[in-house]
């Protein structure tokens, strides 16, 4: 009797272990699911070889993953159990990101689920996560059953700015019915132009300027909507504006590859899904009805848009719109030698309103308001008018001395809307098929018996439609100052596109610009899907060359069948940052051939190692030598840049490889690069690690240094050198587009901080703070775009709104604030921030890893340093406690010694550096004196 009832108490004791170990299981679950570049639960989705990310929930028994499982199934019924479409199994490994999906082939419009559950540190499985799903777009031209339509609005010959043809608007439609219910209906659509779609009288989405800008001759993006609850049965109507966008808008300039552009067209398939079962489809074709004759009369990206409210068409969205007297439309086939492929990053949408602007000048017939902010967007106008008169918007981004408008810098832009009132009383405008780049916005023709008031505009900013991902301040406004400068840059170039500027008659992608922007941009906002994208196009127009030339611009509308060093090398540089930002490969293989195709475009080029091509060298460094257009290149030559770029893309190539496990690959890149730096030094620099040139310039230094070109002796007298053209600049910058990024990394590693603290918090020209003096909201084309004292830059080509000097962020984030990837994707985590007392007591960043958010806060008070630090779930970190010994270091409340849980890594008289998994973490030591 006393076993059975020993028996029954260990049987009870052997449940309740049971339970507490199922109970305990059942506590967490991974989150923040998403597919490929970051999508959550997309629909018209780009990639049937998806890969999988998640996160581990914040907890203090969640510290690091040691196993996971990925179920796929094509309904969630399936999850988890019997998943048919891909069951990863138990898989021992810390990868919570960028899973590769090795399951069975999907299909266009498949919809598809999944679900992940992970195994912590200490090998306890967590509950499933959600069950979350993707379903896919249109993947091949062969879906398509639609047909491009349009009307012929080439023939109407309407000559522009520069005889450049312009088309009319187009107001599209189809009525259509459907005889029962509907369970599911898709709209797949894209456009040659720039579209805005409605189904019954309402808005299909909220999107700006979609489909967005490719290499058209390559490839058209489409759209996948979800439109089943805009649709009933019995009579229903589709119904499309089109405008030229870029496809057939001046911004093409009429180049040889867009001279078969001729009148923008549609393509438009709805899919529907009817209750009883039964499947209906419309397709844009010959029965579509359309005119020119709406209330839009012309729109182009550059120009503006002219509105006429008179020729406002009352319900034509509507089911009962009557279009009998419209014209039948043109229709083009489909070409087989032009993919179309569902949109791969984010549309362009109304991101932020800007609501308080400030009227600054008024006369009789016109009013000036401030924005306070140079964006990019339109307005959106509430102002009294009277019938039949034209009210006159104008934009500039900043006033000449007399308070009129400076627009010498846009160029040939007209960036002027019109609005024809067809009443009096009230009116509402909103440009739709443009966007301007403005600070100042300027009324006439509105009722001049009405008294102007700030009710009158707002701000309507649009960008891609891209989440923040990064933060820092500091205890320095004008710190803080450039830090929105950068941000708000980054916000009015990165629209569809990246691009150099967004008000002048350009605003193209040029890819010096973005290769220098890329990693300050990555950190500021969720950008991965937005720059690969981008980097599609890139391959795209290589592929046009058969000698794997990149050019200036992609899409490639200047033509010139050239390319430059520091420009061309984008297509190597922006793929590894990503890489190393992300942690994702496919980025790595999606364009590794690219980067193979340019370093042989340079060897194409080369004799003795170096390439004799085309540069913009260290573009707009100040106090040039030479004036004019070839004062802009700066006094860096050609060659020594073009041979350092040479080098530095064949060393990433090698990297890259390496990373592919492509072995032969690696060591045929690497021995290249090292042939090209023993030809670079030899070249360029004396015994003495001087530059051989009569002009000496900081970036000769700078690249020759951080791309590592120099035999070790060589470089540590070039780096005196560097110094000294610092030293006799006045602790000022001397470097232009591909010098400034590089400065505050060469110095640092050089250990030279508190000079770059100097170089970064003067407030003369040339330097960051300077364009901030002069009441600058962005960053600046030129270090001197404008001064309070002398005014504007007598150039032409001076852009108020350009983000390449913002740069500097990055080493703001990383090394003042202190946060940064040490491994790619943050899966080890540096924590460094260098201090300097003489300019700042506090500074902090903050960001959003694909692990989750990791932080670093660091306050100095009289002699302790306080560092705040959060390193997200399955990372670990590396934390560098500057200025201090161990025995003044503490740790969340106790003292950092050798007793303590934390691994020592590196001690020195100065700092210490120890190893921590992940938590948060509150630091404090006692600085040491710099004396």
């Amino acid at each position: 009797m006393k076993r059975l009832s020993l028996f029954f108490k260990i049987s009870l004791l052997f449940v309740f272990l049971l339970t507490v170990s199922c109970e305990e299981a059942l506590v967490y679950q991974a989150n923040n699911l998403t597919v490929s570049e970051g999508f959550k639960n997309p629909i018209g989705f780009y990639n049937p070889k998806p890969t999988f990310s998640w996160q581990l929930p914040v907890s203090t028994d969640v510290v690091s993953q040691s196993g996971y499982q990925v179920v796929v199934a094509s309904s969630e019924e399936l999850l988890p159990n019997n998943p048919d479409l891909w069951d990863s199994e138990e898989q021992v490994s810390s990868q919570s990101s960028f899973v590769k999906y090795e399951g069975a082939d999907l299909q266009s419009r498949q919809k598809v689920y999944w679900q992940v559950r992970f195994w912590n540190q200490d090998g306890i499985p967590s509950i499933w996560s959600d069950i979350n799903s993707f379903e896919l777009g249109l993947l091949k031209n062969s879906d398509w059953k639609a047909k491009w339509a349009g009307l012929d609005t080439a023939k109407d010959s309407i000559k522009g700015v520069n005889n450049f043809l312009m088309h009319r608007p187009q107001y599209l439609r189809k009525g259509f019915d459907l005889p029962s219910d509907i369970a599911s209906a898709r709209l797949y659509i894209t456009a040659k132009g720039v579209f805005d779609v409605h189904l019954n009288g309402k808005d299909v989405s909220d999107d700006v300027l979609t489909p967005g800008w490719t290499p058209y001759n390559k490839r058209f993006e489409t759209l996948t909507y979800d439109v089943t609850d805009m649709l009933s049965s019995g009579k229903n109507a589709i119904a499309v504006e089109l405008a030229s966008g870029w496809h057939s808008g001046r911004i093409t300039r009429g180049t040889a590859v867009y001279d078969f552009l001729a009148s923008p067209k549609v393509l438009c398939q709805l899919e529907i899904t009817l209750k009883d079962g039964s499947k209906k489809t419309i397709i844009s074709d010959e029965t579509w009805k359309g005119t020119t004759n709406g209330p839009i009369r012309l729109a182009g990206l550059f120009d503006g848009e002219v509105y006429d409210a008179n020729l406002e068409m009352p319900n034509w969205t509507m089911n009962t719109f009557d279009d009998a007297s419209w014209e039948n439309t043109e229709i083009e086939p489909i070409a087989d030698s032009v993919t179309l492929e569902p949109k791969r990053h984010e549309t362009v949408k109304t991101m932020t309103v800007i609501e308080d602007a400030e009227i600054v000048s008024l006369t009789t017939s016109s009013v000036i308001f401030n924005l306070k902010q140079n964006m990019v967007g339109v307005p959106k106008v509430s102002v009294p008018m009277k019938k039949g008169d034209t009210l006159k918007i104008r934009f500039s981004e900043m006033l000449l001395s007399d308070g009129t408008f400076y627009t010498t810098n846009y160029r040939s832009a007209k960036s002027t809307d019109y609005y024809i009132a067809s009443k009096d009383g009230l009116i509402e405008y909103t440009p739709k098929f443009t966007f301007h780049g403005f600070q100042y916005l300027e009324l006439s023709g509105f009722d001049t018996s009405a008294t102007p008031n700030s009710t009158w505009v707002k701000g309507l900013v649009q960008h891609s439609n891209f989440e923040k991902n990064g933060t820092f301040t500091s205890s320095h406004d004008k710190l803080n100052q450039l830090q929105k400068n950068i941000t708000w840059g980054l916000r009015d170039n990165l629209l569809d596109i990246p691009t150099d500027c967004p008000q002048r008659d350009e605003r193209l992608g040029w890819t010096g610009d973005a290769q220098v922007i890329s990693p300050t941009a990555m950190f500021n906002f969720k950008g991965h899907a937005f720059w690969t994208a981008w980097l599609q196009s890139m391959r795209e127009t290589q592929s046009e060359h058969d000698n794997g030339l990149v050019p200036f611009v992609i899409p490639d509308i200047l033509q010139r069948n050239s390319a430059s060093s520091g420009w061309g090398d984008a297509c190597v540089i922006i793929p590894w940052d990503i890489y190393n930002i992300t942690g994702d490969t496919s980025v790595l293989e999606e364009n590794y051939d690219m980067g193979k195709k340019w370093v042989g475009y340079y060897q194409s080029k080369s004799k003795d190692f170096i390439p004799n091509i085309y540069s913009y060298t260290d573009w707009l460094q100040p106090y040039p030598s030479k004036s004019g257009k070839e004062g802009n290149k700066g006094d860096t030559p050609r060659l020594f840049v073009n041979t350092a770029y040479f080098a530095h893309s064949a060393h990433l190539v090698s990297k890259m490889a390496g990373v592919l496990g492509k072995t032969e690959d690696e060591k045929k890149y690497k021995d290249l690069y090292k042939e090209i730096a023993l030809a670079f030094e030899n070249k360029f620099f004396d015994k003495n690690g001087k530059f051989k040139n009569k002009k000496q310039t900081q970036t000769s230094y700078l690249l020759a240094i951080y791309f590592d070109l120099l035999q070790p002796e060589t470089k540590a007298k070039s780096q005196q050198h560097l110094l000294e053209e610092i030293k006799k600049a006045d602790n000022h910058l001397g470097t232009g587009f591909l010098g400034t990024p590089i400065l505050p990394k060469v110095l640092d590693d050089m250990g030279e901080v508190d000079l770059m603290y100097d170089i970064l918090f003067k407030e003369t020209y040339p330097s960051w703070f300077y364009s901030i003096n002069q009441g600058a909201t962005t960053m600046w084309e030129r270090w001197n775009s404008y001064s309070k004292a002398d005014g504007y830059n007598p150039l032409p080509m001076n852009s108020l709104n350009h983000y390449a000097y913002g740069a500097i962020g990055q080493w703001m984030y990383e090394r003042i604030a202190g946060i940064a990837p040490l491994e790619p994707g943050y899966k080890k985590i540096r924590i460094a921030p260098v201090p300097n007392t003489k300019y700042l007591t506090s500074a902090s960043a903050s960001v959003t890893t694909p692990y989750g958010k990791g932080s670093s806060s660091w306050k100095i008070d009289n002699t302790m340093f306080n560092l705040d630090v959060v390193i997200p779930s399955n990372t670990t970190a590396e934390i560098h406690l500057p200025k201090t010994s161990k025995q003044d270091a503490f740790v969340n409340g106790e003292i950092l010694d050798e007793s303590s849980k934390f691994e020592l890594i590196e001690k020195t008289d100065n700092h210490i550096i120890i190893a921590v998994n992940s938590g948060s973490y509150q630091f404090q030591t006692k600085l040491k004196s710099d004396e």
